[in-house]
């Protein structure tokens, strides 16, 4: 009784599909997909420009505790 069955399922979906429409259903679905498509592009972008910054010319040549220490300077003038 506690458990929903294939039926429950396909009675679902028909409201859901009664209550929206088909149109507004296939909108939503294609937004969906713009949105994955934008974040799969976003996610290789971000990879290029990390294998670009990873270019031993571009490190900075500070060392993490010279940068902390820096922090500190500015954190103890304000």
């Amino acid at each position: 009784m506690g458990q929903i069955g294939p039926w429950q399922i396909i009675i679902v979906l028909v409201l859901v599909v009664l209550l929206f429409g088909r149109g507004k259903i296939s909108e939503l679905m294609g937004d969906v997909a713009k949105g994955i498509k934008s974040f799969r592009s976003g996610m290789s972008d971000d990879d290029q420009s990390t294998n670009a910054s990873a270019d031993p010319k571009t490190i900075n040549a500070q060392s993490p505790n010279q940068t902390s220490e820096a922090s500190k300077d500015k954190t103890a003038a304000n």
